[in-house]
């Protein structure tokens, strides 16, 4: 199965094409640049890299969030767009922290991704990895990051763009918790090929494609506001 990902979830921007066994060519770069400036140039450079053209494609993944916004709506509008004229392809969305997962699938064990919401605040994911395969034991979700001390009493690997502060701050007295290495850390667009992959169920139609944000957006926010003061 050929696939084309984009992820576009946090400060790294990244596009793969992968066949199932392989990854033919993928590019991450660590971005001041708005998602919407470079992502499609870089989803035509791998595919120029890998050969593949979009009619030899079977499917095209993003990540899904949580994450940024802005960017989530960047890359669900680019496959959207990238589907127009190629129906047949299949559609997914896949949770970043499930692909964050998948980064560190050869530790046997416990992982745990966390990316940064805000102060305190943290989206989070616990998985369980055979070395091979990903179960998911604790659903993605939005929480403060002390709630992260229920997870202290096994060896786990932590992964995401705050492992290093979560593990300063919540486990620097638990040795058998340690970080995942630097390249790790970050999303990758290959991850998350992996990811539906191991349960092509989870296809969708491109209408159906949608952002799992965990929290209400800004905008959502901001009307709640408004009608509790009105």
């Amino acid at each position: 199965m050929k696939l084309l990902a984009i992820d576009t979830s946090g400060k790294t921007a990244s596009a793969a094409v992968t066949d199932g066994s392989l990854v033919l060519a993928e590019k991450n770069v660590y971005t001041t640049l708005t998602h919407s400036q470079i992502i499609l140039p870089m989803v035509q450079e791998v595919m120029n890299d890998s050969g593949v053209t979009f009619d030899g494609l079977d499917g095209i993944v993003c990540a899904k969030g949580p994450g940024s916004y802005t960017g989530l709506r960047i890359g669900i509008a680019a496959v959207k767009g990238m589907l127009m004229g190629h129906e047949k392809l299949l559609c997914a969305g896949i949770s970043t922290l499930e692909a964050l997962a998948v980064n560190c699938l050869a530790y046997r064990g416990r992982i745990i991704p966390v990316m940064a919401a805000r102060k305190g605040i943290i989206y989070m994911g616990v998985y369980q990895s055979d070395g091979e395969k990903l179960t998911c034991i604790s659903p993605d979700k939005v929480c403060k990051e002390d709630e992260l001390e229920a997870f202290r009493d096994a060896p786990a690997v932590i992964t995401g763009d705050c492992c290093e502060a979560v593990k300063q701050s919540i486990f620097a007295d638990c040795p058998d918790i340690i970080c995942a290495p630097p390249a790790d850390r970050l999303q990758k667009a290959s991850s998350l090929c992996m990811a539906f992959e191991a349960d092509t169920s989870r296809a969708v139609t491109a209408d159906e494609l949608a952002a799992a944000y965990l929290q209400d957006t800004k905008a959502e926010k901001d009307k709640a506001h408004r009608d509790q003061s009105g």
